[in-house]
């Protein structure tokens, strides 16, 4: 599948909002727009990102708030931090990523942190449509061994989780970031984060959770919607006695309405240029970074690199890939500039 499907025209380009849509009458496929955009063509250009700087000065001034977790620093003038993925879920659809056992998966995790990860995240279920749904207990089964491995190794050690009873248990067990997949978290999970001391990454889902996702709102301002969210989310978390917080975007769920890779591709990459548009909030911007499996095709594995040139971008502070070992050297390569 090329850029835009075949018999489709395109009406007008915002560097805001890349959000194709159907209409129902015709094949033609256009863009929402405002008076206030520019066009662009349909590649990235360096008229797009002046203009796109142009609109919004004062967030590409802003700087976030800095912390500690072990012995690294995030936010503020940190630079950017990467986090490495180990999956305990035979679901996931990255295999690269995917430990079935407790000892794989903490060499798994040692191997990342020695390639230059910052943080480890480690999942017991997919996020996947398809994928079977896993409770608490059966996560927490396979989670809290590999999280005590791991701080035993001095390793930090994120969870990516929805639940509370999974969340208290792995803070338990040594924890030090909750990244966040429920889209309405109640008042204990964020007193369970600030007791432990501990950071939570608040993604951005349209949804009760992560695996209870539908069609994504393709309002005209995606970044200034999720603004609002996080807002309410940060200021909930910060009441309740948070003190460690990335915000995320969550561009690597499963909307029904984003199944077609050009319009999803054209969202994440929109959101990531606009993601400097979220530090004013104060707080670092974390990103997963996505596959575009359609266009890499068997190149797949060099997606995340791609994409986290474009993050850099947008001032993203923690870059969460499965590929290490590739996303760091571009990273490093940016900042020789």
């Amino acid at each position: 599948m090329g850029l835009w499907r075949k018999g489709w025209t395109v009406d007008g380009l915002d560097p805001i909002r890349l959000y194709p849509y159907p209409r129902a009458t015709t094949p033609t496929l256009p863009l929402v727009t405002s008076p206030e955009s520019p066009k662009l063509s349909l590649m990235l250009t360096l008229e797009y990102l002046a203009e796109l700087l142009q609109k919004h000065p004062e967030a590409a001034k802003a700087t976030t708030r800095s912390f500690r977790l072990g012995s690294h620093s995030f936010g503020g003038d940190s630079g950017p931090r990467l986090m490495g993925v180990v999956n305990l879920s035979p679901d996931s659809w990255y295999r690269e990523s995917v430990a079935l056992g407790t000892e794989a998966a903490i060499e798994r995790g040692r191997v990342l942190e020695a390639q230059g990860a910052h943080i480890i995240d480690v999942g017991a279920e997919s996020t996947l449509a398809h994928s079977a749904r896993v409770d608490a207990e059966a996560q927490c089964s396979r989670l809290l061994p590999v999280v005590r491995g791991l701080c035993e190794r001095g390793i930090i050690v994120s969870v990516e989780t929805y639940q509370p009873e999974v969340t208290r248990a792995c803070l338990e067990a040594g924890a030090k970031v909750i990244n966040l997949t429920s889209g309405a978290p109640d008042d204990d999970l964020f007193r369970m984060v600030a007791a432990h001391d501990a950071a939570v990454i608040l993604c951005h889902v349209q949804g009760a959770n992560v695996r209870e996702v539908g069609d994504f709102d393709l309002c005209a301002d995606p970044v200034a919607f999720m603004r609002e969210g996080f807002e309410r989310q940060i200021g909930q978390a910060t009441r309740l006695g948070v003190s460690r917080i990335f915000v995320d975007p969550g561009l690597g769920f499963y909307y029904r309405n984003l199944q077609d890779s050009s319009l999803r591709v054209r969202h994440q990459m929109s959101v990531f240029l606009n993601t400097f548009r979220l530090r004013d909030l104060g707080w670092p911007v974390c990103h997963a970074l996505p596959h575009a499996v359609e266009h890499f095709k068997e190149e797949v594995r060099c997606a995340e690199s791609f994409f986290a040139v474009l993050a850099a971008l947008g001032r993203t502070d923690l870059f969460r890939t499965h590929e290490v070992a590739r996303v760091r050297p571009v990273l490093e390569t940016l900042r020789t500039f």
